[in-house]
């Protein structure tokens, strides 16, 4: 029997505990003593060393643990849209607000003692703030202080901060006479922001990425492509072969990938023609579940693929399908990257120390690279318009009727709409295109989905099984 890899010095008694606490890294990056649930430190500094060698080997990761916290630093390939915080209390992803309010509540209690309150906090907060254009904070002004709120319930989600005394909500009512008191962890609070570089050497976002050094050869070229591929199957839904480069797409495809990454994790690597992509048997490996029993827009993306599934297979609708090839991803990477860099303050580099990321951006070409095969073909997928979206959902507002999509969506199915392909899109099912969407591979494997079919009511009629708590939003 061939050596593992990966967990060398982990009994076989001990790898369901290994793999779990290697699962609550990799899905949270932070686990402090409460986050995200009591004991879970504890399991996590157990196999701390163990981790932070896999992680090193597999990824070029760097686990950082402490009797307090542990950290796991992250190397980017590339940046997507869907990578957000989400509010403790509503789920929704930070605005531009909430995430520039973080950084400057941050700062601010790295300049604190053990403990501070939300007012003398917030006067703190406010010059700074009023000193960026277009963000500063005024009690007054609306949405300010639900900005601040909502920041402060993340940090204490994650154990950076601890109420001893009054409550956020007090002081959003009534901010003259409500007040909260917080004890400070600091070093939670600077295991939160951690960037790989100093964020004043930067003269592009670029410089935050894991890109190789001009001169890399063949060997290295390979090392750095399997850790690429890796980190693509733990950190995506599904990673199609066509998306990548061609050493990326060869790793990919070596079956010591996928053994490694199933040992590390203890979920089972799933290949097709088209792509790869690690299941969660689990249920809980995941930042976004789908399918899922409960949540409006959850469901209704479920439902829209069984439509898009429908209109595929119908021969009489079938036919007058397009059939176009998706967007190029480099250039896609290169347009979010630049609008990116358009909120870049003009002022604070220090130009001497400053990284540019076009020196990184490639490597001398070697004899050797003539055995570098092409990058998989692009191959055209099935385009749905817009129209034919809107009439599939249309059709789902009159089987199962308004008021079977909550209150908040009763009477906006558009908003539904482009929330349930939002979500779609961010689990690479479909990508979204002028005037529609073009429909992926994995899609397929929901094209007889049942998580999300209707259930008889009491009164004879079909609705939705959402949960209760999804009901009152």
């Amino acid at each position: 029997m061939a050596a593992h890899r990966v967990a060398v010095s982990v009994e076989p008694a001990d790898l369901g505990s290994y793999q779990q606490a290697a699962r609550l890294m990799l899905l949270h990056g932070v686990v402090t003593e409460s986050y995200p649930r009591s004991k879970a430190l504890g399991l996590v500094l157990r196999w701390a060393d163990e981790l932070a060698k896999d992680f090193r080997d597999l990824f070029g990761y760097s686990l950082q643990a402490s009797a307090r916290h542990a950290r796991l630093l992250r190397r980017l390939d590339s940046f997507d849209a869907g990578q957000a915080f989400l509010t403790v209390k509503s789920k929704r992803p930070f605005d531009r607000r909430r995430l520039a309010y973080l950084c400057l509540i941050l700062a601010c209690l790295h300049r604190s003692r053990i403990e501070i309150n939300l007012a003398d906090l917030v006067k703190l907060l406010t010059p700074y703030a009023n000193a960026i254009e277009h963000l500063g904070f005024h009690a007054t002004t609306p949405g300010h202080k639900d900005a601040v709120v909502d920041v402060m319930d993340w940090l204490v989600d994650r154990g950076a901060l601890r109420i001893s005394d009054g409550s956020t909500e007090d002081w959003a009512r009534d901010h003259d006479r409500g007040d909260a008191l917080f004890d400070i962890e600091h070093d939670t609070c600077a295991a939160l922001f951690r960037p790989n570089k100093p964020l004043q050497h930067l003269v592009s976002a670029a410089g935050l990425l894991d890109t190789p050094a001009a001169g890399t050869g063949r060997d290295p070229r390979r090392r750095l492509a399997a850790q690429r591929a890796r980190r693509m199957l733990i950190e995506y839904p599904v990673v199609y072969f066509s998306d990548t480069d061609a050493e990326t797409a060869i790793a990919l495809r070596q079956p010591t990938l996928a053994e490694d990454i199933a040992r590390l994790t203890g979920l089972p690597v799933e290949r097709r023609a088209e792509g790869i992509t690690l299941v969660d048997t689990t249920g809980h490996f995941t930042d976004k579940r789908f399918p899922g029993r409960g949540g409006a827009i959850n469901r209704t993306a479920g439902l829209l693929l069984a439509k898009i599934a429908d209109l595929r297979e119908d021969p009489n609708r079938s036919g007058s399908l397009q059939y176009l090839l998706p967007p190029d991803p480099g250039e896609e990477h290169a347009d979010l990257l630049s609008r990116i860099d358009l909120a870049l303050p003009q002022s604070g580099t220090l130009e001497a120390l400053a990284h540019a990321p076009s020196l990184d951006t490639g490597y001398l070409a070697d004899d050797s690279d003539a055995e570098v095969s092409e990058p998989p073909a692009q191959t055209g997928l099935p385009f749905v318009e817009h129209g034919a979206l809107e009439q599939m959902i249309s059709e789902l507002y009159e089987e199962f009727g308004p008021s079977s999509f909550t209150s908040k969506w009763q009477a906006d199915p558009s908003g539904l709409l482009a929330e349930g392909l939002a979500l779609l899109a961010d689990l690479s099912l479909v990508h979204a295109v002028p005037g529609g969407i073009l429909v992926r591979p994995a899609a397929g494997r929901y094209r007889n989905i049942t998580a999300v079919l209707p259930r008889a009511a009491h009164d004879g009629q079909f609705a939705l099984d959402f949960s209760p708590e999804d009901t009152a939003r």
